[in-house]
C-alpha cells in the first residue's frame, strides 16, 4: 500500500535540485575572442609605432583619465547593494536549510529596512481561494470514514485541536491550557491560521516577496486513500491547479515564488506510474508543481523542493515566556526509566522490526517502559503517550508507517532522547529545525545490528551521566522549532517550527533575488567591455 519506503525513482520533473542548481552556479567569463592577440610579431610593430608617435601618449592618457572615472561611476552603486558573501554563503546553497538559530543569526546580520524593520526577508501574501478547497474539506462528522484510517476532531481550535483537559492533574495548571488534542495531519489548517495573522503578511500583491496557496490537499486526498478510485484522489488537485493558473502572479513566475503546506508525507502526492502501485494522488507529479516550495512532514530524497517540517504534537505554547517555562519544567522531571517504546506492532508485515522492539522491551521491563498502543490508545497525544516520555531518559523511534513518524517529536518536546534505526528517520529530514550534529541529541543504532542481537540497553547504559544530561540539555534546547506556537499576540516572535519554516522560504527567495539581480550586473558591466 504505502510507497514511503521504497526506492522506486521520482518522476525526472520533480527530481530537479534546486540548492544543487544554485550550487552550481558560475558567473559567465568574458569570452577568449575578446582578449586582445599578442604575439612577438604584432608587440614590435606597435613598440616601434608608439615610440616614434608622441602624440599617442597624450591620448593615452586622456583615455585612460577617462577609464577610471567610468570604472568609479559604475562601481559605486553596485558596492551599496548586498552581494551573495565569498565565504559564509546561506546554508541553502551548501545543501543544508537554515536552521533556528540561522534564521535569528540572518536576521541580525542584514541591513535594516527603515519601513519593514520586521520583515526584511519580505512579506507573503496569501490567496483567499474557494472554500472547496479549504474549510469545506473539513469533516464536521467522522462516520463517513474508517476510525482507524482517520482521527476525528481534526477542526476544533483552528486546527489545534480540542483542548486537552485530560493532562490537568499530570501537569502543573499553568501548562494545561497550551495543550490539545492535535491531530498529527493538521498541519495545513495550523500553517493556514498562523499566516492569516502573520506579522509579515501582505494584502498587496505588488510587494509580495511569496505567495501562499492555502489549500488543504492532504485533507482532499486522504478521504479517497483507502479506495481504489484515482480518478477522485486527483479531482480537487487538478481543480485547484486549474483555478491558481488563472491568478495574475502565478502566470508571473509560474509557480516559483509559491509555496504550499502538505499535511501528510510527500508519499502520498507522488502516485507511481506503476499500475501495482497506485496509492495518493499524482499532485507532485504534475507539471504545474515543478517550481513550487512544499512543506511536508516527510520529503522524498534529494528534492529541496521538499522541505521537511516537524509533526505537530500536542503542546501548543501561547507565548515565548511560557515556552521558557517549559523547558525549565522538563530539566526537572524525575525520570524513573532509562528507555521508553511507544507503539503498535505491524502484524500484517513479515520481520516487523516494531514488534521485535515491543518483544524486546517486555524482556527488559526494569528497564524499558512499555507503551503497547494496541491495548492502550494512543492517538493524537494522548496522557498515557505524555506520562512516558517524560518519566524516560530515552525513547526507541522506529520507523513508523513511512521513515518518519510523530513520536519522534512527542518524545522530544517531553526532553526525552531519541533513538534513532534509520537514519531517514531524523537526519536526512528536519534540517531546519533540528541540531546539525546527530550525536548531540541523539542516538543511532542499526536496526540490522539489533536484529543480531545487539542490545539496547547495554548501548544506552553505556553512556555515562554527563553525556545523558547534555544530550537532554541539546534536545530540550530544541523544543522551541518543533513546536507550533499558538500565539495569544500575533504580533509576537516565537522562534517555532512556523516560523522557522517560513522565514527559511523567504530568505530562499530573497537570496535568489539578490543573486540574479547580480549575475545581471555583471552581465551588464562585460557587455559594455565587450562592445
Amino acid at each position: 500500500m504505502l510507497p514511503a519506503c521504497s526506492n522506486n525513482p521520482i518522476s525526472s520533473s520533480s527530481s530537479s535540485s534546486y540548492s544543487s542548481d544554485l550550487h552550481n552556479l558560475k558567473k559567465p567569463k568574458t569570452p577568449e575572442h575578446h582578449l586582445p592577440m599578442k604575439n612577438a610579431t604584432t608587440f614590435n610593430f606597435l613598440h616601434t609605432h608608439i615610440s616614434a608617435n608622441p602624440r599617442f601618449w597624450l591620448l593615452a592618457a586622456f583615455l585612460s583619465v577617462q577609464a577610471l572615472i567610468l570604472f568609479i561611476t559604475r562601481s559605486a552603486p553596485l558596492s551599496l547593494s548586498p552581494k551573495p558573501p565569498a565565504t559564509n554563503q546561506p546554508h541553502f546553497i551548501q545543501h543544508r536549510f537554515p536552521t533556528e538559530s540561522d534564521v535569528r543569526d540572518q536576521r541580525s546580520n542584514r541591513p535594516s529596512i527603515p519601513d519593514d524593520p520586521e520583515c526584511q526577508s519580505g512579506r507573503v501574501y496569501i490567496y483567499d481561494i474557494p472554500s472547496m478547497f479549504t474549510k469545506d474539506l473539513v469533516l464536521s462528522e467522522c462516520n463517513d470514514l474508517h476510525p482507524w484510517r482517520w482521527q476525528c476532531g481534526i477542526g476544533p481550535n483552528d486546527g489545534y485541536g480540542k483542548d486537552a483537559v485530560e493532562l490537568a492533574g499530570i501537569l502543573p495548571d499553568n501548562f494545561v491550557p497550551a495543550w490539545y488534542r492535535t491531530n498529527q495531519f493538521s498541519l495545513e489548517l495550523i500553517f493556514h491560521y498562523r499566516m492569516l495573522n502573520y506579522r509579515c503578511r501582505t494584502r498587496e500583491p505588488e510587494s509580495a516577496t511569496a505567495f501562499y496557496m492555502p489549500f488543504y490537499a492532504g485533507l482532499a486526498v486522504a478521504k479517497y486513500l483507502w479506495i481504489n478510485d484515482t480518478a477522485k484522489r486527483d479531482w480537487h488537485c487538478n481543480m485547484f491547479l486549474k483555478w491558481v493558473k488563472n491568478q495574475t502572479y502565478w502566470q508571473k513566475n509560474k509557480g516559483s515564488d509559491h509555496f504550499i503546506t502538505l499535511g501528510r508525507i510527500t508519499w502520498d502526492f507522488r502516485r507511481l506510474s506503476d499500475p501495482g502501485r497506485e496509492w495518493g494522488s499524482s499532485f507532485l507529479n504534475l507539471p504545474e508543481m515543478e517550481k513550487v516550495m512544499r512543506f511536508n512532514l516527510e520529503k522524498a530524497p534529494g528534492i529541496d523542493l521538499d522541505i521537511s517540517v516537524p509533526y505537530p504534537t500536542g503542546f501548543h505554547p501561547h507565548s515565548k515566556k511560557q515556552i521558557l517555562q517549559w523547558q525549565s519544567f522538563l530539566r526537572k522531571q524525575n525520570r524513573t526509566s532509562l528507555f521508553t517504546f511507544i507503539g503498535a506492532s505491524h502484524g500484517s508485515l513479515d520481520d516487523d522490526f516494531r514488534s521485535l522492539l515491543l518483544s524486546y522491551c517486555y524482556n527488559e521491563s526494569t528497564a524499558c517502559h512499555v507503551v503497547d498502543c494496541a491495548l492502550t490508545p494512543c492517538n493524537n497525544g494522548s496522557s498515557v503517550v505524555l506520562k512516558a516520555s517524560l518519566s524516560s531518559h530515552f525513547c526507541l523511534q522506529p520507523k513508523g508507517d513511512s521513515y518518519t513518524r510523530r513520536g519522534v517529536f512527542d518524545c522530544m518536546v517531553a526532553g526525552s532522547i531519541p533513538v534513532f534505526f534509520w537514519k531517514r528517520t531524523a537526519y536526512d529530514q528536519y534540517q531546519w529545525f533540528l541540531p546539525g550534529k546527530p550525536k548531540s541529541y541523539s542516538v543511532y543504532i542499526d536496526h540490522e545490528d539489533v536484529r543480531k542481537g545487539k542490545s539496547i540497553r547495554k548501548v544506552l547504559e553505556g553512556y555515562s551521566k554527563e553525556e545523558v544530561r547534555k544530550m537532554r540539555e541539546k534536545v530540550i534546547e530544541t523544543v522551541p522549532s518543533l513546536v507550533y506556537a499558538r500565539p495569544k499576540d500575533p504580533s509576537e516572535s516565537i522562534g517555532d517550527a512556523f516560523e522557522i519554516a517560513v522565514e527559511g522560504v523567504l530568505g530562499k527567495l530573497r537570496y535568489e533575488k539578490i543573486w540574479n539581480e547580480e549575475w545581471k550586473d555583471d552581465e551588464d558591466d562585460e557587455n559594455v567591455l565587450t562592445r
